[in-house]
């Protein structure tokens, strides 16, 4: 178990805007780090955050929601609320800042946990970190950002190793990363020193640049005619863009694919 310190440590506070019945969860800041319409709140908001669901195209529909999904990073609970409730998977949410916790139980229809959700106010790093979770998840959702938005906050290899031993034979990590920044090149070659790179995706960038990566622990990558027919399903059932997502997703450049193997050469 990570271990909390007793130290006071000044939180940057969690704040909310509402616009065209959208409600916005802030850092102190004008970045936004979750959504909801307020009028439907287990819909998912975010162009990014509905791509971060695309880990579903690499499941078999009759196992769809079998095992233990995470978050690493609350948010505004979107990924939370939906895999608790229209999912109904065993769900556990990590996050440090306890103001983003109150928030999402106070404006963000979080619900108090109970035998399928466990929302834990601690490190991520130290949670992924620890033995005792690891090969315990079929689902991963990484999403670490602070309050200036620039860049990841756990993004070296030893961080994504510890996401691959959480996760169990078969299991998926989607991660938010910046696709238009410079720092996605060396992100998602890391992720991909890890698990390989023929086990690692990527969906293209959103108009807001957030570019979701897929990586898996030993998955056979399914036919086409097998994924058509899982967006089909993900779509009718959970009202999903799935079949965007297929025409979006594509193996890592060969750009990251050339540095990993002049890497292993040198």
């Amino acid at each position: 178990m990570s271990k909390k310190s007793n130290k006071k440590i000044d939180w940057v506070p969690a704040t909310l805007s509402e616009h065209d019945g959208v409600r916005y969860l802030h850092l102190d800041s004008i970045w936004v780090q979750g959504a909801m319409r307020i009028r439907k709140p287990q819909q998912l908001e975010l162009e990014y955050i509905q791509r971060m669901m695309a880990w579903m195209l690499w499941r078999d529909s009759a196992s769809l929601r079998e095992g233990r999904v995470v978050q690493l990073g609350l948010g505004a609970a979107a990924l939370t609320r939906f895999s608790h409730k229209v999912l109904r998977m065993k769900t556990t949410a990590v996050e440090l800042n306890p103001t983003v916790i109150s928030a999402c139980r106070a404006w963000f229809h979080l619900p108090e946990d109970d035998q399928r959700l466990s929302v834990l106010n601690e490190d991520a790093a130290a949670w992924v970190a620890d033995p005792a979770n690891w090969q315990s998840t079929a689902v991963l959702n990484v999403d670490l950002y602070d309050h200036d938005a620039a860049s990841p906050v756990l993004d070296d290899e030893a961080f994504y190793a510890d996401c691959r031993a959480v996760l169990e034979d078969g299991g998926l990590m989607t991660v938010n990363l910046f696709g238009r920044h410079a720092s996605f090149a060396r992100s998602a070659a890391r992720i991909a020193r890890v698990f390989g790179s023929d086990q690692v995706w990527s969906l293209a960038p959103t108009k807001e640049g957030n570019t979701v990566v897929v990586a898996a622990r030993g998955v056979q990558v399914p036919d086409r005619e097998t994924l058509e027919r899982r967006a089909d399903n993900i779509e009718s059932q959970y009202d999903l863009p799935a079949r965007k997502w297929l025409r979006l997703v594509r193996p890592l450049p060969m750009s990251i694919i050339n540095q990993l193997l002049s890497e292993s050469q040198a």
